[in-house]
């Protein structure tokens, strides 16, 4: 009988970072996300399924014009696509705590295959009784291969933003 865990969001975050000019890094996150993890038992997340959702209406890069300019056409349109979607299709075992999880992300409707890292944390018992797991997950994607492709060049000719998105995610699941 599968085990289902559901994200805790409250001791969790998702965040993103991307290059600015190319000399420094903004990081965003989202405010609003789900998830669930399907496992074939309690403690053995080898097979697990996951599926993950943000709100692009979220965004939060601490500068209101800027989530402004995020929420747009020109990013993630977020009125057209309120949010980012992933659904894995295989979770390799690299070691005891370590896995890459394959799967499908959606951003502004196109869907694209990424693997992202995970790295285990471990299970606890919190205070209040509640079985939980904890993970932190890594990659990295290219904007414009999902059709964030809004781009400008200063007089001087650097990059405004940079391709390469950086992903970042901790994140607690309850067992149900």
């Amino acid at each position: 009988m599968a085990t289902i865990w559901k994200l805790d969001p409250t001791h969790s975050e998702v965040s993103f970072k991307v290059k600015h000019l190319v000399i420094t890094t903004v990081t965003g996150y989202f405010r609003s996300f789900d998830g669930t993890v399907e496992t074939a038992d309690d403690l053995d997340f080898s097979k697990a399924k996951v599926a993950f959702s943000a709100d692009t209406t979220s965004i939060d890069t601490n500068q209101a014009d800027r989530d402004g300019h995020l929420k747009s056409a020109d990013f993630f349109d977020a009125g057209n696509h309120p949010a980012i979607t992933f659904n894995s299709t295989s979770l390799e075992k690299k070691s005891d705590d370590e896995f890459v999880l394959n799967g499908d992300l959606t951003i502004r409707g196109v869907t694209q295959p990424v693997k992202l890292n995970v790295e285990f944390g471990g299970t606890v018992t919190d205070p209040y009784g509640n079985f939980k797991a904890g993970f932190e997950v890594t990659g990295k994607i290219s904007r414009k291969a999902f059709g964030l492709t809004w781009s400008a060049v200063t007089e001087a000719g650097a990059v405004v933003v940079s391709d390469d998105v950086k992903i970042h995610a901790n994140v607690q699941f309850v067992k149900q």
